[in-house]
């Protein structure tokens, strides 16, 4: 619908809006910095209030990361229940303004409304300095792709709902979603690297082939290299994933390609909807040891795979 609607708005300060298949808009200002916007906002994928707070956030900053910026603003949207009481809506804030302060943003309002289905989370202004702004576009041939988190959030928040996953493998996801992306900032900006994504509602396979088509390139993925989360694979191989993991395949099956050793669940895996995933980098190869030690030793990224001369497409090997 923007596509169709917005080139009158377009301006020249304008690098990144709804033509385009960035984790958020991107404007120039007059200081040399590019203001970055994004939104994002979903119903409980876990039980625990806390947690859920916690994670919408982490969930609603992560976009302003995977464009090399910083947070400095946000604004929650909230929608609840008439029934909710105060002793559930506590902790869900609670939880959230300590992940906003985490960021060391500034929580300057928001808006609530009643619905019969929650919903939680924030609109968010960051900033960026234009020589270090990360978008889907500037992918290279030879870049290494690097990933920051586990996979299989799908996966375990739907056996989660089901009661059908252990209690440590659901807390494993859960400090997992809720861990900011703030982290992965430096090391982009260390390493020089122009092109990446989080990886959130459309999936691994989802935001590869954002960048693939955005850069015109093509993303290989090892399917041995991707890092799961406890339990996943299992979920997985038990035909249990979100509803996202189908959509997926329907959806972009004509940018991607999954070679024939690789398990159907892991494809269904790589398909499915993350919710505060990792971010996926594109790192030119000469960087990736300026890439990965920038990071904490235990947090150090996966190799993932690498990006090719085209067509735009994703192939999982």
């Amino acid at each position: 619908m923007l596509r169709q609607i917005a080139p009158a708005a377009l301006a020249d300060t304008l690098l990144a809006g709804p033509e385009s298949y960035d984790d958020a808009g991107a404007v120039r200002m007059d200081n040399g910095r590019v203001a970055l916007y994004t939104v994002d906002f979903f119903p409980p994928v876990v039980d625990d209030p806390a947690a859920y707070g916690a994670i919408a956030a982490a969930n609603s900053l992560s976009d302003i990361y995977a464009c090399g910026g910083t947070a400095s603003v946000v604004l929650n949207l909230a929608g609840f229940p008439a029934d909710w009481e105060e002793e559930t809506l506590t902790p869900v804030f609670a939880a959230a303004v300590d992940k906003v302060r985490e960021a060391g943003a500034l929580w300057v309002g928001g808006h609530s409304v009643r619905s019969e289905e929650p919903l939680f989370g924030f609109a968010v202004f960051g900033e960026v300095e234009e020589h270090q702004l990360v978008t889907n576009s500037a992918a290279q041939p030879g870049d290494l792709l690097f990933l920051t988190k586990q996979l299989g959030t799908g996966s375990l928040t739907t056996a989660g709902q089901r009661g059908l996953l252990p209690l440590d493998e659901l807390e494993v996801a859960v400090a997992g979603m809720a861990f900011l992306n703030l982290e992965a900032v430096a090391p982009l900006h260390a390493a020089g690297v122009r092109a990446g994504t989080d990886v959130t509602g459309f999936g691994l396979l989802g935001h590869a082939a954002n960048i693939a088509r955005a850069s015109s390139v093509c993303l290989e993925l090892r399917a041995v290299g991707l890092p799961l989360y406890p339990g996943a694979a299992e979920q997985a191989a038990a035909g249990v994933f979100s509803g996202a993991s189908e959509r997926g395949r329907q959806n972009l099956s004509e940018v991607v390609d999954i070679d024939a050793g690789v398990p159907s669940w892991l494809a269904s895996l790589a398909f499915d909807a993350e919710t505060s995933g990792g971010i996926l980098a594109c790192v030119p190869a000469d960087q990736a040891d300026t890439y990965c030690d920038a990071f904490e030793p235990d947090r150090r990224p996966a190799l993932v795979g690498e990006v090719h001369a085209g067509p735009a497409q994703v192939r999982l090997r």
